[in-house]
């Protein structure tokens, strides 16, 4: 199959949908379909004509984020013109009603479209749009789901049935056997620095925390240089600024414990396997999609608390230090074959039935409409 995947977030700016994006793109392409990625960015992409840049992006605040989007119309034309190139088979939308290039693909793909909902949260654009969202989600043949809180968010504001899927990582990638070299028990954050990352939290329960130990801060974001002043970098706490991916993959293997402090809006727990994969001792919020996402291989604590999550940092580099609970050798092998449940190559595979029903299915002028 000729696959068209369409990203609304630039590709150049780490995250989530576009880390699903590149994976997912990926992956198909390993069995053997081809793929064209459709997303805002600037420059070239040498990889001969696999990613259409179709615009410039600009940040727009949702969901307690930044989301960086391209606002242009024209760059909404040029998407539309990739997806209705001749041979294109499905057209695959990464949150549908993020604006502006999803929009221009509804209106322009005569192919099937599948959307992906990635959101989790209560988003004020489905509010806004009314009818006009329901009639641009009315478009698409199957509507997924990344997890069950995407899946409700979803349906509370524009109905309709969902395929509840997951997110998908590249399991072998994070079996890596160069970890970062560790001098003392160390403590991994990866994530965008903004108040929904729950970093300030982490930072106020590691300096109470009496255990020798180091955290790593990767990443960065708007709340960057108040957290800074606020927690100088030291001996016990190192400020990495943003990773590669080859960095974060190095970091989680070297790590005794990976902590996820979110206070809520994460649809899915992506992180979370990917440290499980890397051999990583988990410490995460307890919020729906954490909780998910870990299958009871993470100590879980309240959000927002900086005591428990103190308390629970504690036990799982006592646990880590001793080899014992979520940190033993048994433990971990576990929590490795969880995440391996949420293979790249396993959600690929699920995303070409999707593509292979919605195209035995009937065909008329434009996309089936709600089938899910």
């Amino acid at each position: 199959m000729r696959i068209a995947m369409v990203s609304p977030y630039d590709l150049s700016v780490p995250g989530g949908v576009q880390g699903q994006v590149s994976g997912l793109s990926e992956a198909l392409r390993d069995l053997g379909h081809e793929v064209v990625v459709v997303a805002p960015g600037k420059g070239a992409v040498g990889d001969g004509g696999r990613t259409v840049l179709v615009g410039r992006a600009v940040g727009l605040r949702a969901n307690g984020s930044v989301a960086p989007v391209s606002i242009s119309p024209g760059a909404a034309a040029r998407a539309a013109r990739v997806v209705r190139r001749p041979g294109i088979d499905v057209v695959h939308l990464h949150e549908p009603l993020a604006p502006v290039l999803n929009y221009g693909c509804l209106l322009a793909a005569r192919q099937p479209i599948v959307g992906t909902f990635h959101r989790n949260g209560s988003s004020v654009l489905y509010r806004v749009l009314g009818p006009l969202a329901r009639w641009a989600v009315g478009r698409l043949a199957v509507r997924c789901a990344v997890s069950e809180s995407a899946r409700d968010n979803a349906a509370s504001s524009l109905g309709g049935d969902y395929e509840v899927l997951f997110n998908g990582i590249d399991v072998e990638r994070f079996a890596t056997d160069a970890p970062t070299p560790t001098t003392a028990p160390t403590v991994l954050f990866v994530g965008r620095h903004e108040p929904r990352k729950g970093l300030a939290v982490l930072l106020e329960a590691f300096e109470s925390l009496r255990r020798p130990a180091v955290l790593w801060v990767a990443g960065e974001g708007p709340a960057t240089a108040e957290l800074r002043r606020r927690h100088p970098a030291s001996a016990r706490l190192q400020w990495l600024g943003a990773i590669s991916e080859d960095q974060k993959v190095a970091r989680m293997a070297g790590a005794d414990v990976f902590c996820a402090p979110s206070l809520g809006g994460e649809s899915f727990g992506m992180v979370l396997l990917e440290a499980m994969a890397a051999g990583c001792a988990l410490v995460a919020s307890d919020i729906d999609g954490y909780r998910a996402a870990s299958g009871g291989h993470a100590l879980l604590v309240a959000p927002g608390d900086s005591a428990a999550l103190a308390s629970g940092l504690d036990r799982a580099l006592s646990d880590a230090a001793a080899g014992r609970g979520l940190a033993s050798t048994e433990a971990l092998a576990a929590a490795r074959r969880h995440a391996e449940l949420w293979s790249m190559s396993k959600l690929a595979g699920r995303y070409v039935e999707i593509y292979e029903r919605v195209l035995a299915g009937p065909r008329g002028d434009g996309p089936t409409g709600g089938r899910g």
